[in-house]
């Protein structure tokens, strides 16, 4: 099993958070390896996030690629973070870590959002084949007011090879993964969090109907469903599919993947919706045990099981702060004056929903829409 560690805030905090968050359920990982994504970024990129930030990794190749290739598509250098850490005993560092912030090419200044979602989109993936075959550039992500670092080694030694426990990178949403590596060879693209097009996922669990999954959205005609270097990646794009494409309500996410049995549906005033999106969409239906969280574009961050349950995680926090976590000792690292008795176990027909801001947790139960 790996370890889940999500913050939402209403303030800017370091994922030096999350980090001890996930020390502290360190028997549940095994130190193979961590990915962090960070959502509505403060310190030095506050004041740039209207532009999108490519994140990845370089061999000393790699990089003169990637230069020539954003140079050529009309992308513009305004800004280079990289991290300022130190040797790590354990860590063995690659040649460049990025988030390179650019202006959009002229000719997409005046483009609709959803033109410009698709340039970055389609530029992170041609990145990605320039460098995979020879492993000389890495991309995670490419979008406004988003960074993601992943590498190999334990989640603390990573905090300081990165330098986070001295660097003032901060943000409102970080999302951290502690793998429990379950394959021979650890690839990056494989390590959680999963992010397109500002929707983000990290799964702890086993993904069963993976295949199925991957072949319905593969056959959909869009670009940004490829990779499933992991078989958690399809939850990540069932969601983007669900909420971007289809432009169903978050709440449908949960019914599109642990549909309800016939006669449960019957209790739901949509039922009749309900049945129709259960049987177009039965390619996309989970079969766990996983806990997934994510958050969307708004700043919305959920947690959700499949009909299994067999998972942990748990959600709680004070006002302005809320964790959601896979054990309550990594909650009570993130938030420890809370009320523990509102802390919330979500169960098998439960979505627990922090609103943007982390102002108010919401809890939706399938069986009464």
């Amino acid at each position: 099993m790996c370890r889940l560690s999500a913050i939402t805030s209403s303030e800017y905090f370091s994922p030096m958070e999350n980090i001890m968050a996930l020390e502290t359920m360190k028997e549940g990982h095994d130190g193979s390896g961590m990915g962090l994504v960070l959502k509505d970024l403060g310190g030095e990129f506050e004041e740039l996030k209207d532009y999108p930030i490519l994140s990845g990794i370089c061999s000393k190749e790699g990089i003169k690629t990637l230069d020539e290739y954003m140079d050529k598509q009309g992308f513009k250098l305004k800004y280079v973070w990289t991290p300022k850490g130190k040797a790590v005993k354990g860590v063995i560092p690659r040649d460049y870590y990025f988030a390179r912030v650019y202006d959009h090419p002229e000719h997409y200044k005046n483009k609709t959002i959803q033109e410009k979602e698709d340039l970055l989109m389609n530029t992170r993936l041609a990145l990605r084949r320039m460098g995979e075959a020879n492993e000389s550039i890495f991309v995670f992500s490419f979008y406004p007011d988003i960074i993601t670092l992943k590498e190999v080694g334990d989640p603390l030694q990573l905090g300081e090879f990165f330098g986070l426990d001295k660097d003032p990178l901060k943000a409102r949403i970080i999302f951290a993964q502690g793998r429990q590596n379950t394959n021979y060879q650890i690839y990056l693209y494989a390590c959680h969090p999963f992010f397109i097009q500002g929707y983000c996922s990290m799964t702890n669990g086993e993904n069963t109907a993976f295949v199925p999954i991957r072949e319905y959205l593969t056959s959909r005609g869009f670009s940004g469903y490829m990779g499933y270097n992991s078989d958690s990646e399809v939850f990540t794009h069932i969601l983007h599919y669900t909420c971007r494409h289809l432009g169903y309500p978050l709440t449908y996410y949960k019914d599109v993947i642990t549909p309800l049995k016939d006669s449960e549906i019957e209790g739901r005033e949509d039922r009749e919706s309900l049945g129709l999106i259960k049987k177009t969409l039965r390619p996309l239906c989970i079969d766990g045990p996983n806990c997934v969280i994510g958050f969307t574009p708004d700043g919305t961050t959920f947690i959700v099981q499949d009909s299994k349950k067999l998972r942990p995680g748990v959600v709680g926090g004070v006002k302005g702060k809320y964790a959601l976590m896979s054990e309550e000792c990594g909650l009570d690292r993130a938030v420890p004056q809370r009320d523990r008795s509102q802390d919330i176990f979500p169960m098998k027909y439960d979505m627990v929903m922090v609103t943007p801001g982390a102002q108010e947790v919401r809890v939706w139960n399938q069986l009464l829409g």
